[in-house]
């Protein structure tokens, strides 16, 4: 079941054992859904892919694995890796700055994982079919889906100009803007933008009175 954006309760116990009842899906892309398993970005920094079930169960949600992965130790590195160098795109793209060589190169590295791999197999007909080869990695391969999916986003300018940071002083949230205006400031109108509004209520009443 996918989750909208939840604050994190003050008495969370920490590190946490598992971080699934944490993950939200606001990114709008696999890509920016994995920059917020970190969350608390701006106080806590919580790691929410706590192990290694917690990845193989997380690709499988953010719909990149068909199936429960097995996850060697340094594939885990690699997708924390890969999660910040995201990060460092997006941070840099939104604040109009230069990309960080070594994010650009972590993400690049990965889109070799990513390609197709022909496999020609011969059918019980004797008929000739073009499909794709298993992958080797799947794990690897997974990220390198996920990476492409980051390098479609941040190297097409249309698609770059729509990746936002929540406009809210208490979220970390990134997202991908995808309203037909583009103009988004909140991850969530139900969570963040809610809470703007009420915000700005409250003051204009301390204000009047």
């Amino acid at each position: 079941m996918r989750r909208d954006h939840r604050d994190l309760p003050d008495e969370l116990a920490l590190p946490l054992s598992t971080g699934a009842p944490w993950w939200y899906w606001l990114g709008g892309r696999p890509s920016v859904d994995l920059v917020n398993t970190l969350r608390e970005r701006w106080n806590r920094q919580v790691e929410t892919l706590a192990s290694r079930d917690d990845l193989a169960a997380w690709l499988l949600e953010a719909d990149v694995t068909a199936d429960l992965v097995r996850i060697p130790r340094l594939v885990v590195e690699e997708a924390l890796d890969l999660r910040e160098a995201i990060d460092a795109l997006i941070v840099a793209a939104v604040n109009g700055q230069s990309p960080p060589p070594s994010a650009v190169r972590t993400v690049d590295d990965l889109l070799a994982y990513a390609g197709v791999r022909p496999h020609l197999t011969s059918g019980d007909d004797g008929s000739l079919r073009l499909g794709e080869r298993p992958p080797a990695d799947s794990a690897r391969r997974a990220l390198g889906t996920i990476a492409l999916d980051a390098a479609q986003m941040l190297g097409t300018p249309n698609e770059r100009a729509r990746i936002r940071i929540c406009a809210s002083d208490t979220c970390s949230a990134r997202f991908y803007d995808r309203s037909p205006a583009g103009g988004r400031r909140w991850c969530s109108m139900r969570g963040c933008g809610n809470e703007a509004k009420a915000r700005r209520h409250r003051e204009r009443l301390r204000v009047s009175a």
